[in-house]
């Protein structure tokens, strides 16, 4: 049955996360080729949409189903199990990749002498590892004949993800998530946030976290009102035409936002598209897809953006299916410890992999 709402969608026993998430995971590797080989030209969604990269589409994506993901997490548990899930499914990945890029990758490739002995390494280690805001891209003599020097340059979102699980946190024992007053907060954050930021000059770490929470409050902003929000088709195409017909003028980043919500949410629920169920190789995909690429640059250099693409592909694939079933499932399986409930209308491994893999490069 087709659903008519993002309510029946959501009530029907499969749907489409896992792959948008797997395609999106692997469009962050092909969006970042280009400037990981600095080969010069533009990525084919670049070119169709212009105002975004591959990459910096699949994080407008990752956002949205992470809003609506999350905040379904967090009606159906207790704040204890809604964090510990939260925990669960992002540091125990992230501390192993952080780990293995200082503690192997970096040893063996490093031309700098003082490698143990110098600060930088261990900022590297502490900093991503627990989030910080100070998102660190670099280890001492690793790299530094590459177009980038950056070990991992996808880290940057995460610190911004869980800090808009904690402020939902927030939201949910301040009881403003029902709808009414769900409403009412994003329609006046909407307001605070044009009035203080509207016509400034940004920095594009401001921009980042100013689109970032945007998305994911349209994403929550689906959950909470998804009895009234309806897929349909004939809306669908009247998004992207309002998006396109938009294209060149000023209110034309308004169209595209619209556009990559609604379509996001609509190919989540679209029947008998190919469903993985029971495997999640996106959050995997993104942590390993950036220092993949760097090595085959590294070992590769004349490669361009496509062969990278392949190359880094299976190595980072590879890698993510390692992830998948070593950390990252086993580690899922412990939020029931702390009173984590899972979602009955969930493919196993969506309940609560709602992790926004990121991209680098901003557009």
């Amino acid at each position: 049955m087709t659903p008519r709402t993002l309510a029946e969608g959501h009530a029907q026993p499969r749907n489409n996360f896992n792959l948008i998430r797997l395609v999106a995971a692997w469009l962050v590797i092909y969006g970042h080729s280009y400037a990981v080989t600095a080969s010069g030209g533009q990525d084919l969604l670049l070119q169709l949409v212009r105002i975004k990269f591959a990459g910096g589409i699949a994080v407008d994506m990752f956002f949205v189903i992470s809003g609506f993901l999350i905040a379904a997490s967090l009606e159906r548990n207790r704040l204890p199990g809604y964090l510990a899930a939260r925990a669960l499914r992002i540091f125990p990945a992230l501390i192993v990749c952080v780990a293995l890029s200082v503690l192997v990758l970096g040893p063996l490739l490093s031309t700098a002498a003082d490698y143990w002995r110098s600060p930088i390494t261990w900022k590297y280690l502490s900093a991503n590892a627990l989030l910080s805001r100070d998102t660190q891209y670099f280890l001492p003599g690793v790299f530094e004949t590459l177009p980038s020097h950056a070990i991992n340059g996808s880290l940057w979102s995460l610190p911004i993800e869980v800090r808009l699980y904690l402020w939902l946190a927030l939201i949910g024992l301040l009881r403003l998530l029902p709808r009414l007053r769900f409403n009412l907060l994003c329609l006046g954050l909407l307001v605070f946030g044009y009035a203080k930021y509207g016509g400034q000059s940004l920095s594009p770490e401001k921009i980042n976290w100013l689109y970032c929470t945007a998305y994911f409050l349209t994403g929550s902003l689906a959950w909470v009102n998804r009895d009234r929000v309806p897929l349909r088709g004939w809306l669908l195409v009247a998004v992207l035409a309002l998006a396109a017909l938009l294209r060149d003028s000023s209110y034309y980043y308004l169209g595209y936002f619209v556009a990559l919500s609604y379509t996001t949410l609509f190919l989540a629920f679209v029947p008998k598209l190919p469903q993985i169920r029971r495997t999640d190789l996106s959050y995997g995909l993104y942590l390993y897809g950036w220092p993949a690429q760097q090595l085959v640059q590294y070992y590769a250099p004349s490669t361009g953006p496509l062969m990278n693409t392949l190359w880094a592909t299976l190595i980072a694939g590879t890698l993510a299916a390692l992830s998948w079933h070593v950390v990252e499932r086993p580690a899922l399986r412990l939020k029931s410890r702390f009173g984590g409930r899972s979602d009955p209308h969930a493919p196993a491994a969506v309940e609560d992999a709602a992790v926004a893999p990121a991209t680098a490069q901003r557009e």
